[in-house]
């Protein structure tokens, strides 16, 4: 069954109309008699968004029932059951209620698309995952449901709904987003202009670089090599030269000018040797790269000029800057040099030719091996050995008379070496032959014959010849070692910036593919897995249903080994394949070598997954050995107490007066009273650590739950005190769990205050959030050690039984950090300890409700 496709509306806030486009795209289909329903959409009371429900089908909710609360979610078997051709599913980011089916609405929608069902979904850009802290520095407001970027990147298509600030400002103060007594807190608070306007830009540059991986991915799959100037891409070419640091400068100023553009720089190593670059400064350069937010990368090239633009092209550069050339005149005449080759063959990439102080100063390091063979020199031994034996003939004719055979075949000798030096063995070997006709003919008696009178003479010429073969097969396996020499220098300098790539912590997968494919000029780079099932297919090489994708970079991806140019097997059920181009002996090892580091970098991959997924355990291993610890230490006092209590009252043998009875009593309620806050707490901080203990915030007046929390405290209530002005605001929290923290701290305080001090609760409020001081006049806490006292299982000293297990504090601290608040200890002035409690008030986290940030 082909899976659905995903559609998402991305917004930069709420109100921008993107629940109004998903239903006006929904009536678009109906119109044009596609089967539409939907799924699940929250108009939050807005008028105009309800209207447009009329006349569509929607599938019945599921209903549930949390803390007995009843709540309303997609009922994803509904939607697959009634299997429509679109399905409108709004709010992408909602986090279901504990219990449903899945945690998470793109969870649903995931099961919705696999059943062959198309999707509109609609998010904002504050709920993505990548971006979520970036949100909570501009607005303030933390963003607990997310959706992770590559759900939504994977998106068929996303379209961003888009309004300027003072457009959404203005339909905000309307009414047409939020009901009116919301507005004021809401234009003040998370609509500020400025908060709007960063929001705005985060969703442009996000779906921009959405938008860059379809391009890429269109131009790989369509196989487009010219540029297209969507957007600014700068490449800066680097030799490890001294002027490296001045261009990449340049190049960070050219890129500036353009918001948004990238910066690439890369080095180019001779498929035949290093071109000179000094490794150290190539490792400096790539440093100054990367600190300016630029990338660095390593190709391999024949021809310098050629593999820049190769290399500009696969990117989808618009600009390269070059360094002006370094070599001196003499040498700029013999041949025109990498800038102006590669500015001749640059099309429509804009070329940058940066002048610096080293230019024409000349080369420091040794070039190039002259000895490497290319076919330029070869080309250069053949036309010297044609030209150069006749010339060298018609040089020594007029002399012959002077001359003596032994010199003018020495003369030969040289030339011949020469020959070698330049061309190799074959141009030598063909003027060494060439040699001695010549020689036989105008020099040895009879002139201008092919005889040899003097024996001698025949001696000379075979040994001319002998010598003349054996230096040339010398000079060319000079030249062939040499060249492998060089090659083998190429193979490390790239082997060493893998190593590099790996000691930086860069050794995810898919970074080593790009690596990979940018290095060997290859079109896609592909790690297969084959499934376990594959055994029993005939032929797995071919069957693309024997393999799948681990990872892949580039273009189009290989399914499966024998559709690859290019495969290395890592191991039985891993296999590395290529696709663009084969590759030699030589190039293939240092695939070899990257494949390996690729394993590596799986085994780590899922060595961590398995290290996270054993986290949980060996957290609750750790905390069942510290809750058997504690409990075996804690429980001892209250429950002998009440023990004690009972029997004494049970034995008839005593008559208890009516005042100790009331004592026995007391003393049996009040150890009682205390188990049940330990176990309690126990229980809270147990499901707090494993996360299934979750707050369900409201609005909650405080005067409502304090005199409730210190009715929990039973006989300790009379020793605190406190009062709440009416005009305290609303604050946002569980009020349940608030009672328990407030009755943990309020315990806490009156554990360790002076009998005749009672624990003071204040209360006051700050644009947008409340704090509730806890106030005693204990022996107080050092401040260095204020931090500890909300580690579980701990108690400073850990000297009294009766003080509990340690699990108050930090269990208040994790319910009200789970509510978004805070709690910190102070020190009272005069002595003693204060505990404040800092939670958001409803002009902050709710004057822009979380179900309505949609």
């Amino acid at each position: 069954m082909p899976r659905g496709r995903l559609r998402v509306y991305l917004g930069a806030a709420p109100g921008v109309g993107k629940t109004f486009a998903m239903l006006n795209e929904g009536l678009r289909g109906l119109e044009r008699g596609r089967d539409v329903v939907v799924g699940l959409v929250e108009t939050h009371g807005r008028p105009r968004t309800a209207e447009l429900l009329d006349g569509m089908e929607v599938v019945p909710r599921r209903t549930m029932v949390h803390r007995g609360t009843t709540f309303t979610e997609l009922d994803v078997e509904a939607v697959i059951a009634r299997r429509p051709r679109v399905a409108l599913i709004d709010e992408l980011a909602h986090s279901n209620v504990p219990g449903s089916r899945n945690a998470k609405r793109w969870q649903d929608v995931e099961e919705i698309l696999a059943a062959g069902i198309d999707v509109v979904s609609t998010v904002n850009v504050q709920h993505l995952e990548s971006v979520n802290d970036v949100v909570q520095q501009i607005t303030g407001i933390p963003q607990r449901e997310t959706v992770p970027d590559e759900v939504v990147r994977r998106a068929d298509q996303v379209e961003l709904v888009d309004m300027s600030p003072e457009a959404l400002r203005r339909r905000l103060a309307h009414g047409n987003v939020y009901a009116p007594e919301k507005v004021d807190a809401a234009l003040s608070n998370y609509f500020r202009v400025g908060n709007l306007t960063a929001l705005r830009e985060l969703a442009l540059l996000w779906v921009a670089g959405k938008v860059d991986d379809q391009l890429d991915r269109y131009r790989a799959e369509h196989g487009i090599a010219t540029t297209w100037e969507a957007r600014e891409r700068v490449v800066v070419a680097l030799t490890g030269g001294p002027e490296g640091d001045t261009l990449v400068r340049r190049a960070v100023r050219i890129a500036a000018r353009t918001k948004g553009a990238d910066l690439l720089a890369v080095h180019v190593t001779r498929a035949d040797g290093l071109a000179g670059g000094d490794p150290a400064s190539l490792a400096r350069q790539r440093t100054l790269v990367e600190s300016m937010g630029g990338t660095y990368h390593q190709v391999i090239g024949e021809d310098i000029p050629r593999a820049l633009l190769d290399f500009a092209r696969g990117v989808n550069a618009t600009q390269l800057v070059l360094g002006a050339s370094r070599r001196g005149k003499f040498a700029q005449i013999l041949s025109r040099g990498v800038g102006v080759e590669t500015t001749a063959m640059s099309g429509t990439i804009d070329v940058h030719m940066i002048t610096h102080d080293e230019a024409k100063r000349g080369r420091r390091r040794p070039s190039r091996s002259r000895a490497a063979l290319t076919r330029t020199r070869r080309r250069a031994g053949w036309a010297v050995a044609v030209a150069g034996m006749p010339a060298l003939t018609a040089a020594l004719i007029p002399s012959r008379d002077a001359l003596a055979l032994p010199s003018e075949t020495l003369l030969f000798l040289l030339m011949v070496i020469g020959v070698a030096l330049i061309g190799g063995m074959w141009p030598a070997i063909a003027a060494a032959v060439g040699g001695s006709l010549l020689l036989n003919y105008y020099f040895a008696p009879p002139i201008h014959e092919w005889t040899i009178s003097d024996p001698e003479n025949i001696l000379a010429l075979v040994v001319f010849v002998l010598v003349a073969v054996m230096v040339s097969m010398i000079v060319d396996v000079a030249a062939r070692r040499t060249r492998q020499a060089a090659r083998a220098g190429a193979e490390a300098e790239l082997l060493s910036t893998l190593a590099g790539h790996v000691l930086r912590g860069e050794a995810a997968v898919p970074s080593l593919l790009a690596r990979m494919r940018e290095s060997f000029g290859f079109r896609s780079v592909t790690v297969l897995e084959r499934r376990p099932e594959a055994g029993q297919m005939p032929d797995d090489q071919s069957d693309p249903r024997a393999w799948r994708i681990l990872a892949t970079a580039g273009g189009e991806p290989c399914t499966c080994p024998a559709v690859a140019d290019t495969d290395v097997v890592i191991d039985e059920t891993l296999v590395l394949v290529a696709r663009g181009r084969l590759l030699d002996a030589s190039d293939r090892r240092v695939l070899e070598a990257f494949a390996a580091e690729v394993a590596v970098a799986l085994r780590q991959e899922r060595l961590r997954d398995e290290a996270e997924q054993a986290k949980p355990l060996a957290e609750a291993d750790r905390m069942r050995t510290a809750l058997l610890a504690a409990v075996s230490h804690d429980l001892r006092t209250p429950l002998a107490s009440a023990r004690a209590a009972v029997e004494s009252l049970r034995n008839t043998r005593i008559v208890w007066s009516v005042d100790d009875r009331e004592e026995l009593l007391a003393t049996a309620a009040e150890s009682l009273i205390k188990l049940g806050r330990l176990v309690e707490n126990l229980l809270d901080m147990s499901r707090l650590q494993s996360g299934v203990l979750g707050p369900a915030p409201q609005l909650v007046a405080l005067a409502d739950v304090l005199p409730r929390a210190i009715d929990d405290l039973g006989p300790l209530r009379d020793r605190v005190e406190g009062e709440i002005s009416a005009e305290f605001p609303d604050i946002v929290a569980d009020p349940a769990l608030l009672e328990r923290i407030l009755a943990n701290l309020m315990s806490n305080a009156v554990r360790y205050s002076p009998p005749d001090r009672k624990v003071l609760i204040t209360a006051s409020w700050h644009v947008d959030q409340a704090e509730i001081r806890i106030i005693d006049r204990g022996p107080g806490i050092p401040s260095e050690a204020h931090e500890r006292v909300f580690m579980p299982f701990q108690r400073l000293g850990d000297r009294d039984n009766h003080a509990g297990v340690g699990l108050g504090l930090a269990l208040s601290r994790g319910l009200a950090e789970a509510m978004g608040g805070t709690l910190l200890p102070e020190e009272t002035p005069g002595g003693g300890l204060t505990m404040i409690l800092t939670l958001p008030l409803f002009s902050r986290a709710h004057a822009v409700p979380a179900e309505d940030m949609a």
